[in-house]
Order: structure tokens, then sequence, then C-alpha cells
């Protein structure tokens, strides 16, 4: 330590300079926090292998009976009965609760909703372990939100009929569109949710399936193919209606009308 190569980091951590690192820095939070300390939030699933989101805060579920000490960059959660855990690696809460905990706490309804996608896109957390542990929570930061935006997620095409696009079509001044547009393709025969008929306009509403495996290149081939009968095809994930809905339905209304000037 005198010669600089170790660093003392709180009471109870010494790093080597060299071998710093995001793991190092979760345990370096469960050490200095309390006895009993697991990651949860983000952290958690961090360690359970979520990528592509960037959180630089950790939290740590701690019992509440237990002492606890501040430690920088990491975040405090209190626990009358801890969550359960994973049973190897880092201590971490498991991963359908951290996102759930995640969602909860994050700045904003995008960021939840985010944090939501990536979990089930890359495949931590099953969507009936998802949607069941959700049913079960007491209490919830954002209740209508995350059951909304849950439901779009994991249920998928099953929750157009729940959007009521008709409905929106109306609001923003648009003709009523055919729904469930049966089109025969060299690919076979595709069902297409939304479609102008006189306008040869189409929109597609993509559920929460339509990033997994290889549903993207279904989509693309589905997509080219609709194209190549000379159809203009809008497409919305329908999460991003959820949550950007002006924007989205802007676009359809000004591919509308486009349309109609043809």
């Amino acid at each position: 330590m005198r010669a600089g190569r170790w660093l003392v980091l709180g009471k109870h951590t010494v790093v080597i300079r060299q071998a710093w690192s995001t793991r190092a820095a979760w345990f370096h939070a469960l050490w200095e926090t309390g006895s009993g300390a697991v990651l949860d939030g983000v952290a958690a699933l961090h360690a359970s292998g979520l990528t592509g989101f960037q959180h630089h805060e950790i939290d740590v579920a701690l019992p509440t009976n237990n002492r606890r000490h501040k430690a920088d960059r990491t975040h405090i959660r209190h626990y009358r009965t801890m969550p359960p855990t994973v049973g190897g690696g880092v201590p971490r809460v498991r991963p359908e609760i951290a996102a759930l905990n995640a969602a909860q706490w994050a700045l904003t309804d995008r960021m939840a909703a985010l944090i939501l996608c990536l979990v089930v896109g890359q495949g931590l957390v099953l969507h009936e372990h998802l949607l069941e542990t959700f049913a079960r929570l007491q209490r919830c930061r954002r209740r209508a939100f995350l059951t909304t935006a849950l439901k779009d997620i994991c249920a998928g095409a099953a929750s157009l009929g729940e959007l009521d696009f008709a409905r929106l079509c109306r609001e923003y001044g648009l003709p009523p569109p055919s729904r469930q547009v049966l089109r025969t393709l060299p690919t076979g025969r595709a069902y297409l949710d939304v479609r102008w008929d006189d306008i040869n306009l189409v929109v597609e509403i993509d559920g929460g399936h339509h990033t997994q495996a290889l549903a993207p290149l279904a989509d693309a081939l589905r997509q080219n193919e609709i194209v190549l009968t000379n159809d203009r095809v809008l497409r919305i994930p329908l999460l991003g209606l959820r949550l950007d809905e002006e924007a989205f339905m802007g676009q359809v209304v000004r591919a509308h009308r486009q349309a109609v000037r043809r």
C-alpha cells in the first residue's frame, strides 16, 4: 500500500490498482454496505448478463435489521424479507425480481420500458416468470404503466386488439382501415395488421415477440414481399406507440395524405 500498488477502499476492501473492474465494483459495494448484501436492480441484471444499458449507480439489497454503511455510487434498498437470490456467481437478486425493481426505480417510463424490453429480448427472464412475479407484487410504483408495458412486451400480438388502432385513427382524423387482411405472398399466406385498401397503405404493429430469435428475419422477408406488390409499409413497435403515440401516428397521417395525393 505504501508503494501505491494496493489501494484501500472503505473498511473491508483492498484492491490492486490494475485489477479494478465492474465485477470488482460489485463486490466492493457488497462488502462495504453490510452483512447479507446482494446486488439488486440494474446491477443484478448486469451480473446476470444484461447488455446494452448503462447505469452508474449500484443498487444493493440489504435486510432492514442489519447494520449498514454508505459506499460511493451505491444505493441501499432495505427489505424486511429479502427477495430470492441466484445461487452462483456474484450474490444477486433473481433477474425477474431485479428487472421489475429496476423498472420501478427508473427515472422515466421510457427507461423502465427499455429495461424490460432488454431483459425479455436477451432471454434473461421468461415471459411467464416476469408476469407471475409482477402479479405477486404487493407494492409497485408505476403499476398502471408497467401493467400495460408488460402486456405489450410479453403478450405481443395478443394485445393488438386492446390497443384499438381504429380508435386512434378516428382521433387523428383517419378513415377506418381494414384489419387482419389476408394476403398470399411467395413466402406463404400473411395477415396484415392494418391496411387502407384504396391507397395500398399498410401499417404493421410489432409486439415484443417480433424482436426474438429469427422473427426479424421473417419480418424482413415478409415486408419486402409486401413492398414488391406496390404497397407502402409502415412499422410501429407496439411499445413505441404506447410511449410516443403522437410521433408514430403523425407518421401514419403523413403517409396516408401522401398516398391519397397519388
